[in-house]
């Protein structure tokens, strides 16, 4: 014989059901970290690879605990990587408090392998600053400089790794006007592996006629907020073709991870993640 349900327990399991709904995407999902691990083609015949260890938009701010960070950094360093990667928005909005506590985490990373690192458009600069928050990226790049991180900003570097060169190249923000390529690219060589770092995937067309092979981006946080049937209609990016993963440009590759962090403490349908990719290393 079926039990009937009372009123008061179907109110009860209705509260509970959008209690839960609502709890998903503030309480668990932002904090479901996914590793995600990509082989990268590459144009030319290479057996020497490299792993690159790539975060993005760590966003330090109350909607992104330190936990978290810390999490990301754990996650990625058991993934030994040979090279790390940071694409910007180390911040949200200002870097008041703690920076001790960050350059101690960050350490970690620059501890582990080469660290390279390109600013969002959080990270100061006039975006933030028509938004309340920094003027410039003195603060950013001080807790960088303090992590012993090596920022890229509109510039390159030949790197060697035991597995072989590859170069660097890392470009300003696009939504601060920021974005030098011919400054950036200038020593590029198409014999080596070149990766750009750059935080908004919309910067693309602005280096398009330049040499490089892979370009590592964040910004979109991948949507966010991915409505069913509609996907990241609210990424904050122009050509929606780049919100996430491993896409082609052309004869080259570029890789947008969903980032670390995100805005107003919320995601849904679109887990924070921590990248490695493995990447050929031409003329190695």
């Amino acid at each position: 014989m079926t039990q009937r349900l009372s009123r008061r327990r179907i109110l009860g399991l209705g509260a509970a059901t959008a209690l839960t709904g609502c709890a998903y995407p503030t309480l668990l999902e932002p904090r479901w970290l996914e590793t995600t691990q990509t082989r990268v083609p590459v144009q030319g015949h290479s057996a020497a690879r490299a792993r690159v260890l790539h975060l993005s938009d760590l966003h330090a701010s109350p909607a992104v605990p330190w936990s978290l960070i810390e999490d990301a950094v754990d996650t990625g360093l058991a993934g030994k990587p040979d090279l790390i990667c940071l694409t910007g928005d180390f911040i949200t909005d200002r870097l008041e408090t703690d920076t001790a506590r960050y350059v101690t985490i960050l350490r970690r990373l620059s501890a582990a392998a080469p660290t390279f690192a390109v600013l969002g458009n959080h990270d100061g600069g006039s975006w933030a600053t028509r938004r309340g928050g920094h003027f410039d990226h003195r603060y950013v790049e001080r807790l960088v400089e303090d992590s012993r991180i090596e920022l890229l900003h509109n510039r390159s570097r030949r790197l060697d790794l035991p597995q072989g060169r590859l170069s660097l190249a890392g470009v300003g923000d696009y939504w601060s006007y920021e974005v030098d390529a011919q400054r950036a690219l200038q020593d590029a060589s198409p014999s080596l592996t070149t990766l750009v770092l750059c935080h908004n995937p919309d910067a693309k067309d602005l280096l398009r006629f330049h040499e490089w092979h892979l370009m590592l981006c964040g910004h979109t946080h991948g949507g966010q907020i991915i409505v069913p049937f509609d996907g990241p209609r609210y990424a904050p990016v122009s050509d929606k073709r780049y919100v996430s993963g491993l896409n082609a440009f052309g004869s080259r590759h570029i890789y947008t991870t969903r980032g670390v962090g995100n805005i107003l403490g919320v995601r849904f349908g679109c887990r924070p993640e921590v990248s490695l990719l493995d990447v050929p290393l031409l003329g190695a």
